[in-house]
């Protein structure tokens, strides 16, 4: 892999990195705030419920993405970036452009995906 476009790479994870904590930092503040104010009445109640769900699944969903990323600088650190975690082939740039994060190449992947259906 080019050590031009790792760093591209490195740059780039780490600007997702930082986006996804602030956003989660600002999302949870939002939330406890708003749980705060003690609305009180059966339906606010309720509302509430369903946005706590809905922030947890969230939640769920960005701390994957920010271990996927972590991965990925951890990979780099190691030289071990753009190689595929199955077969050992090359990851090609395109696809690592649109998934930095990604640990398969396109036919692992695509096997993966046909085993799971």
């Amino acid at each position: 892999m080019a050590n031009e476009f790792t760093q591209e790479m490195k740059t780039r994870l780490l600007n997702e990195r930082a986006e996804l904590i602030a956003r989660m930092h600002g999302d949870n503040a939002k939330f406890k705030t708003e749980a705060a104010t003690g609305r009180g009445d059966s339906v606010d109640l309720a509302s509430d419920e369903g946005a706590f769900k809905k922030m947890e699944a969230l939640n769920a969903m960005d701390a994957k993405r920010l271990t996927a990323i972590e991965n990925a600088l951890k990979r780099i650190s190691e030289n071990r970036y753009g190689v595929c975690l199955k077969c050992g082939k090359k990851i090609p740039e395109d696809r690592l452009r649109a998934m930095p994060s990604a640990v398969l190449c396109i036919d692992c992947k695509t096997a993966e995906e046909r085993r799971s259906r």
